[in-house]
């Protein structure tokens, strides 16, 4: 479904991405690790379109998107959450939702039909797989930290996605936030069919959920494969444990 080949971008001279290569098939959740710095977020924003690299391609589904503006990789059906959280802090959850699916319709310009009565099923609907709806008219700005994040998904949700990209979906969260948030991307790749892209650093998170991983060091892809496949690498021992000959998890 995601095909990267040689992505590389650079700032003022740094390769904060280099020559990166990445796979992902439909029906998977992939994920993607390293340590602080490897180019993961840089990877994320060149696949969206929010940056543009400077070599390489990215394909989805066969097309080249490479370099496509971010709202016409959103309208290929790809979406994502970011590791900041981006909401709209004075709107209700419903609102937050509901004017996501109002801009992938194309009705945010709407003079003569109230919003309140548009797509109410359809963002009653996602906040119901999310296990938002008994919080659907609460500002965002009172929310706990983790119904932000998951609210962001759920906005995410609202763009129809087929391939979901998570940043770092549970940074930040208690462990039972966590916990529920992991539940939570579990069954949305099941229930909703959705193939799932995220990084994570939490290790015993990847490895629970994910069906491959690609690894990333300073910028660069050093593997991508099973879960087992890579646990044992070495390659990935040297950049997580200095060389230990100890398998991660």
């Amino acid at each position: 479904m995601l095909e990267v080949k040689s992505l590389s971008k650079s700032f003022d001279g740094f390769k904060a991405v280099n020559n990166a290569n990445l796979d992902v098939q439909k029906g998977e959740i992939v994920a993607v690790i390293g340590p602080n710095g490897a180019g993961k977020t840089t990877l994320f924003n060149l696949i969206t379109g929010i940056l543009r690299p400077d070599s390489g391609t990215v394909h989805f589904k066969g097309e080249n998107i490479t370099g496509l503006p971010p709202y016409k990789v959103c309208r290929k059906r790809i979406s994502r959450s970011f590791q900041v959280v981006n909401i709209f802090p004075r709107l209700t959850v419903f609102e937050n939702v509901q004017v996501s699916i109002l801009s992938r319709e194309k009705k945010t310009w709407n003079l003569f039909t109230p919003s309140s009565k548009l797509v109410t099923d359809e963002t009653s609907q996602i906040l119901e797989n999310v296990g938002l709806v008994e919080k659907r008219d609460r500002t965002t700005a009172l929310l706990s930290h983790g119904d932000r994040k998951v609210l962001e998904i759920a906005m995410a949700l609202g763009g129809d996605p087929e391939f979901l990209i998570l940043d770092e979906p549970t940074a930040g969260m208690a462990p039972e936030e966590t916990a529920r948030c992991i539940e939570l991307v579990k069954s949305l790749s099941g229930k909703l069919g959705l193939t799932i892209l995220f990084c994570e650093h939490d290790m015993e998170i990847v490895f629970g959920i994910a069906d491959r991983i690609m690894v990333m060091v300073r910028g660069a892809t050093i593997v991508q494969g099973s879960c087992d496949e890579v646990r044992c690498n070495e390659a990935v021992q040297d950049a997580y444990l200095g060389g230990s000959d100890v398998c991660l998890m």
